[in-house]
């Protein structure tokens, strides 16, 4: 066994030594000649922090009754909620240490009311929200302090599968706790359909706690921000995602910026192509986003997109499917001329268009509508095929709203049978409804909630 292993780490030191001339690379080897990533680690740990948050959320104020897990019979049970403080912990990263901006997941402080921030030298300080944005699961924080050390950030776009990495986070409460392995895989999507996803897959170790902490390079680079994991027990399995920095560090700057992400808007209904349908338009490969629908007035129909063209490319970057033409045009801030290229009736062209604004608004709490949709979080929201209607940006689990069955990112397109455009439409049609009889977009099905 020892032998064995004395191999293994004769193999990693003549890697790491015969690196390109200039690579600048931290691991070396001891008085022993083992390899080591102690300076690496010494390096990179001050940039992480523990972030400790309490914040209160709307609960049911009575024990669980197992009906109410029954679809059917949940119509018949509405159970006040009340409010119930709670504290939870995470990880965050020092990326700008001159002005005080942490880097963290929205989830670590999403419902937080007081954010505080343990150093590395165990100092703590409290933090301030300067934005967050669920759809990335991103949050930038501020601490008004001196001594700080911050982490570079890598291009993630020259990662590539087999590199060696690093997390550095805080799991289960075990402070500047390390973890080592490669990257797996690259251009993750469907951890959360419905946010803005391109994550790196790591064997890392990633636990509970670790979220908000850092994935790094050899060159003590960020790579990644730690942010799920795939468990069936919440314990690591070896399948944990991380956000790559090249979309934190876009989203970063729109936060600093404007407090929020403005993100650029096409105005298409899409579908990811499958085998059938590929064969159906004469298509050889599934590669691209089928065009459903063009919103009026949009940026798509101004550039000359139309209904039955397959986004192939944006700006040089190939889609592979819709999830990745989302995530694309998410990225890209609202009024960024970009180049789509298209495939039609066989033949590819190449089409301008200047992105418009996605709709920004404020969040209105369920309840101040109907007492069974406490715990929901509401927007209005300006679909990119131009529908309008409510869509739930969040439901709180074991709220009235979610033992209805309403789930986050839900659209709400009407109320007791009638359309609703917004907030405030949707205000008018349930003012003095006994019940709410709700009609909801989820995905690519239809279905009907009703509250009472």
């Amino acid at each position: 066994m020892r032998s064995n292993r004395k191999i293994l780490l004769a193999v990693l030191l003549s890697f790491l030594v015969t690196l390109p001339a200039g690579a600048t690379i931290f691991p070396t080897s001891d008085e022993n000649g083992t390899p080591t990533l102690a300076p690496l680690i010494e390096k990179a740990s001050p940039a992480v922090v523990n972030i400790s948050t309490t914040g209160t959320v709307q609960t049911s104020s009575r024990r669980s009754n197992p009906f109410e897990n029954d679809p059917f019979f949940r119509r018949f049970f509405n159970p006040p909620s009340q409010p119930r403080r709670f504290q939870s912990a995470g990880s965050g990263v020092i990326v700008d240490a001159a002005n005080g901006y942490i880097i963290t997941n929205n989830h670590v402080v999403e419902h937080a009311d007081e954010i505080t921030v343990t150093l590395f030298n165990d100092q703590v300080v409290k933090a301030t929200i300067v934005g967050r944005d669920p759809g990335s699961d991103l949050a930038v924080l501020k601490v008004e302090t001196s001594g700080l050390q911050e982490i570079p950030l890598a291009d993630s776009d020259k990662a590539r599968v087999g590199d060696f990495v690093v997390a550095i986070g805080n799991p289960f409460g075990l402070q500047h706790t390390v973890t080592s392995g490669i990257i797996s895989a690259l251009g993750r999507h469907g951890i959360n359909p419905d946010g803005y996803e391109d994550f790196i897959q790591t064997d890392a170790s990633i636990n509970p706690g670790n979220s908000g902490g850092a994935l790094i390079n050899l060159n003590g680079e960020l790579v990644g921000i730690n942010s799920a994991i795939i468990s069936g027990g919440g314990g690591n399995i070896g399948i944990g995602f991380a956000i790559p920095s090249n979309m934190v560090n876009a989203v970063m700057k729109q936060i600093i910026e404007f407090g929020e992400v403005r993100r650029g808007l096409l105005g298409v209904q899409i579908f990811s192509l499958t085998p059938a349908l590929a064969k159906e338009i004469d298509k050889e490969t599934t590669l691209g986003a089928l065009v459903s629908e063009v919103g009026n007035d949009s940026a798509a129909a101004e550039a000359g997109i139309e209904p039955g063209d397959v986004i192939i490319e944006v700006d040089g970057e190939t889609v592979k499917n819709s999830a990745a033409l989302r995530n694309i045009i998410g990225m890209k801030p609202v009024g960024e001329e970009v180049r789509i290229g298209i495939w039609r009736d066989g033949e590819t062209k190449t089409l301008l268009a200047r992105l418009g604004a996605q709709v920004q608004n404020t969040p209105l709490a369920g309840e101040e509508i109907n007492d069974g949709l406490a715990g929901a979080s509401l927007v209005s929201t300006d679909a990119s095929g131009g529908r309008r209607g409510v869509l739930v940006a969040s439901v709180e689990p074991n709220s009235p709203a979610a033992r209805y069955g309403l789930r986050t990112n839900d659209d709400i397109t009407a109320v007791n049978r009638h359309d609703v455009e917004d907030l405030q439409q949707f205000r008018e049609r349930a003012e003095g409804a006994e019940a709410l009889l709700l009609t909801i977009r989820r995905g690519s099905n239809r279905l009907l909630i009703p509250i009472q």
